[in-house]
């Protein structure tokens, strides 16, 4: 984990310098990006993964001793061939972007001395840093190291991946739902299908490639079963469950009375967030019930529009068709007590939550 290199601030691939995090910042997101790690890692079998953050290599470190131990390793002439800082010399590098990668180096070399690391991965914008780690090992451990890059990934478009108008997707489910994340998967573009399996799942090579033979003629069910697994790992199997049935509920045909009555608390809270939600007052449930037309008609243009849907047969509460404007909706109606989905027409679907 990047304790102390966050701190400073990577400029490969950077046209500008970064805006340094405060210190508190960078600690909540460390703290976030650990448990995301405990999700994907197996921290407990008899071959544990381990969790080092490298705040702890420097943060007793003076400038004397770095200056010392490590910035004497390397050459500026070294350091100056890298892509990361060459690129950046016309727009402006500050000396605090250019020691970055004796941090990342110096860094590689600890973890190689205390716990027995050969190999660093990274994308390949991470070469030169990664590079320098290893040249950190043989010239100050006569050691033996090795760097693995993969070229950053990209859309069929040309755009960075996990980029949008809606921003970026997160792993953490407070900043990208899981099902967000897993429309993600269902919504990419067919050209990338492929790719995205090859980089992403953890499928057999052969299942991978009946997946892929699938694309032509079948590609939304390879992207659901890249995205349930995906969705599964990232977050769990009851998240990518869930996902799954709000996307049935709103894209699906297949849903049905029994299918909505299914529905997790944890999944109606994910519709309420896709399609218009609203709040009202439990207290206005009466004995007797509601009066369906009083219930939906702040869904409608007016009262007589409302009763207009109900009369052409395209207004369904929880999928179930409501042919009379004189209909009472009951409270043991609710789904676990507070939701109901009502509909006008295919398109028009919208979730009432009683509070």
């Amino acid at each position: 984990m990047g304790g102390a290199t966050g701190r400073v601030g990577d400029p490969s691939f950077k046209e500008t310098e970064r805006d340094l995090k405060t210190y508190e910042e960078l600690d909540k997101n460390l703290s976030f990006q650990m448990e995301q790690v405990k999700k994907i890692l197996d921290f407990e079998g008899s071959n544990p993964a381990k969790i080092v953050n490298n705040l702890d290599f420097y943060k007793n470190m003076n400038i004397l001793e770095f200056l010392r131990d490590v910035g004497k390793t390397l050459t500026v002439n070294y350091m100056m061939s890298k892509d990361s800082v060459k690129n950046r010399l016309e727009t402006g590098l500050s000396f605090t972007e250019f020691s970055y990668q004796l941090l990342q180096a110096y860094d590689f070399q600890l973890l190689f001395q205390h716990h027995d690391c050969h190999l660093q991965m990274g994308g390949s914008d991470q070469w030169g840093n990664i590079t320098s780690g290893t040249e950190f090992i043989r010239r100050n451990t006569e050691g033996k190291a090795y760097a693995v890059t993969t070229p950053l990934l990209t859309k069929a478009d040309g755009t960075k991946f996990g980029k949008s108008e809606q921003g970026n997707i997160w792993l953490d489910p407070n900043l990208t739902s899981p099902y967000q994340f897993y429309q993600f998967w269902i919504n990419a573009d067919d050209a990338d299908v492929s790719k995205y399996l090859r980089y992403f799942s953890l499928k057999t090579h052969e299942e991978i490639e009946a997946l892929e033979a699938m694309i032509p003629t079948d590609p939304r069910a390879v992207k659901a079963a890249l995205a349930e697994e995906i969705t599964a790992r990232v977050h769990s199997e009851e998240a990518a469950s869930g996902a799954r049935q709000v996307s049935t509920l709103l894209f699906g045909r297949e849903a049905d009375h029994e299918f909505v009555t299914s529905l997790s608390v944890v999944s109606l809270e994910d519709i309420s967030k896709e399609i218009p939600s609203y709040n009202i007052l439990i207290q206005s449930f009466k004995d007797q019930g509601i009066n369906v037309l009083e219930l939906i008609k702040d869904l409608f243009t007016s009262k007589n529009e409302a009763r207009k849907a109900i009369q052409n047969n395209a207004v369904s509460i929880n999928k179930i068709k409501i042919s009379s404007h004189e209909h009472i909706i009951q409270s043991n109606d609710l789904l676990h007590g507070k939701y109901l989905i009502v509909e006008n027409g295919k398109k028009n679907k919208y979730i009432l939550k009683f509070v």
